[in-house]
């Protein structure tokens, strides 16, 4: 254990926050909902529809007995619904291939659709205390300023990070997940990608990126998130008309959200594809 542990491990015991899927009692279904959810997703608007969620579903087997469209609805304007099918196909998964329990093992995890390497080693170390390298934004930014002495990480994970993150685990299975969720609640509410409040960081006088000078990234350009205008937010006015009704909708109804025709039947299209709308007549959709 080095200093940067010890300072690390400190700060989130007196700083973490109360969430309820780090509740002791919080089952391994449980932080796997979480972690579909809190992609892409802050915690405040996550929490009122986990806990919803969980209300209706509270293990894989009553998710996966429930369709799919109610899975979309439950989703609500959490947004990139087509994690809520991702979800239920685990759960379809872990009752057709766990016995209705959420496996433990890091291959098991993997082998779940929808699951990919992130969530994988999230679930096994959140939920199993299992010793593995979780690499969120958070944790990469932490490690990228404190270790690498550089303000933000590439756009993806390098080999030189894992290798990084690895070499950064504590030995015992305990101390390595319970480091993986400090460092990650770090980068979240200290650490942050822009206005980082270094001075309450319990690692200030270790960080290579402070000790720098604090240089501004240099790396290839970063794009912002545009939503205003884009087929995401066309795509989540027609969901919302189809969450939002009791059965089919005619095409009207969703032309009264969005008025560009090109790109309304675009996403239409996409979200028949993706199999977040089904058709039900020539001119009626509603929720799979």
């Amino acid at each position: 254990m080095s200093d940067l542990h010890e300072r690390v491990l400190d700060w989130y015991d007196e700083h973490a926050r109360l969430l309820p899927w780090r509740e002791p009692d919080a089952t391994p279904w449980a932080v796997m909902v979480s972690e579909f959810m809190l992609q892409q997703t802050p915690v405040a608007r996550v929490l009122p529809v986990y806990e919803a969620w969980l209300r209706t579903w509270p293990d894989p087997a009553s998710l996966a007995a429930s369709t799919t469209g109610d899975a979309v609805r439950a989703w609500g304007r959490l947004g990139y619904p087509r994690r809520a099918l991702r979800l239920h196909a685990a759960a379809t998964a872990i009752v057709d291939e766990h016995g209705g329990e959420v496996p433990s093992s890091l291959e098991a995890l993997r082998a779940l659709p929808g699951v990919g390497d992130y969530t994988a080693a999230a679930v096994a170390s959140f939920a199993f205390g299992r010793r593995h390298v979780v690499l969120d934004t958070n944790v990469r930014r932490v490690l990228a300023r404190a270790v690498a002495g550089v303000e933000l990480p590439g756009r993806s994970v390098t080999r030189a990070e894992r290798e990084l993150a690895t070499d950064l685990l504590p030995q015992d299975d305990e101390t390595a997940a319970t480091w993986a969720v400090a460092v990650m609640e770090l980068g979240a509410l200290v650490c942050t990608a822009t206005g980082p409040r270094c001075g309450q960081c319990p690692v200030e006088s270790l960080c290579a990126w402070v000790e720098a000078g604090r240089p501004a990234y240099d790396g290839p350009p970063r794009r912002g998130q545009a939503y205003a205008g884009t087929d995401r937010q066309c795509r989540g006015r027609l969901l919302g008309v189809l969450r939002d009704a009791d059965g089919s909708v005619h095409r009207s109804s969703l032309e009264s959200v969005w008025s560009e025709p090109v790109q309304r039947a675009r996403c239409l299209d996409s979200l028949l594809a993706d199999g977040l709308v089904a058709r039900t007549g020539e001119d009626t959709y509603a929720l799979p």
